[in-house]
């Protein structure tokens, strides 16, 4: 018997693929598409250290799923693969192999596909410098932008920061996320920079005793509005001549996106985004993935 016959035997894929050929009629199409899929599947989690069914972890099939992305397969490939999975661990809780469906929360490429546009460093510098002296806001709106990217906030969290949420002192801007969640993130000199001149220059003038200390106002005041700085950035992104479809959460993605480029630890940037859950931050590292993919097409001789 070879090795992958005795792996194959450990993950009972002969069993599973008697079932779904006798109980679940699956075309014979499908049912190599599966036995091929699965002998992958058990490859990659023997490799893991996991030497039967009962030993795989939900973990380990995510990370099996980004492997296949790696890989270089097509969202529909992954996609079969992924219901290869779901029905092999279907058959198994059915025969009482398993207690538990690892892949229940398994997640397919469409996820992937949801991410908007990643802006580039060079595009974030443009649209940074896109606020000139010409502008009657433009203290206020470079410090919206420099502490959007440079502290990756939801649109919501840009809105309801107060004054006394800056840090200036420590370098930090506390943040109250999904939840009334409180955070700490590091902010940059350029986003501090920023902050100060329009706490100085600009801010005090738009005070009109409606702000309710909240960081930034608009012309009238009052607090800036959701739409509100959803229009400042669209205004300013057409200026800087960026063609991407760029929406207030294109910035924090860049902001995740760029620190993991940079070689930032996947836990201290789940901190700094506010994530409960570490995989919710692992889906930046695609991002990252497919930039460098595209690095080597564009620049190897051979990509």
């Amino acid at each position: 018997m070879s090795d992958v016959e005795a792996r194959n035997r450990r993950f009972l894929i002969p069993r599973f693929l008697d079932f779904i050929a006798l109980e679940e009629g699956l075309s014979r199409l499908t049912q190599n598409a599966y036995e091929k899929d699965l002998t992958r599947f058990a490859e990659y989690a023997d490799a893991k250290g996991a030497k039967a069914p009962l030993d795989v972890t939900a973990r380990m099939l995510r990370e099996f799923v980004y492997h296949l992305k790696d890989l270089g397969l097509s969202p529909a490939s992954i996609r079969r693969n992924v219901s290869a999975i779901r029905t092999y661990y279907r058959f198994l809780i059915g025969d009482g192999i398993v207690v538990r469906d690892p892949s229940e929360r398994l997640e397919t490429p469409k996820r992937w596909r949801e991410l908007p546009d990643v802006l580039s460093v060079e595009e974030i510098k443009k649209l940074l410098a896109a606020p000139t002296l010409d502008d009657n806001m433009v203290f206020r709106d470079r410090a919206l932008l420099e502490l959007a990217y440079g502290a990756g906030l939801r649109v919501s969290e840009w809105i309801t920061l107060t004054v006394r949420d800056l840090l200036f002192e420590e370098g930090l801007v506390r943040v109250f996320g999904k939840g009334s969640k409180e955070r700490l993130v590091p902010i940059g000199r350029s986003a501090i920079g920023a902050l100060a001149v329009y706490l100085r220059e600009l801010r005090p003038k738009l005070e009109k005793g409606e702000g309710k200390g909240i960081l930034f106002l608009n012309a009238r005041g009052k607090p800036l509005t959701r739409m509100g700085a959803w229009k400042i950035l669209r205004g300013y992104v057409e200026r800087a001549e960026i063609a991407k479809h760029v929406t207030p959460h294109t910035l924090r993605h860049s902001f995740a996106t760029h620190l993991l480029e940079g070689g930032a630890d996947l836990r201290a940037v789940q901190e700094m985004l506010g994530h409960v859950d570490i995989s919710t931050t692992q889906i930046y590292t695609h991002v990252d993935r497919e930039y460098l993919r595209q690095v080597h097409r564009s620049y190897h001789p051979r990509g």
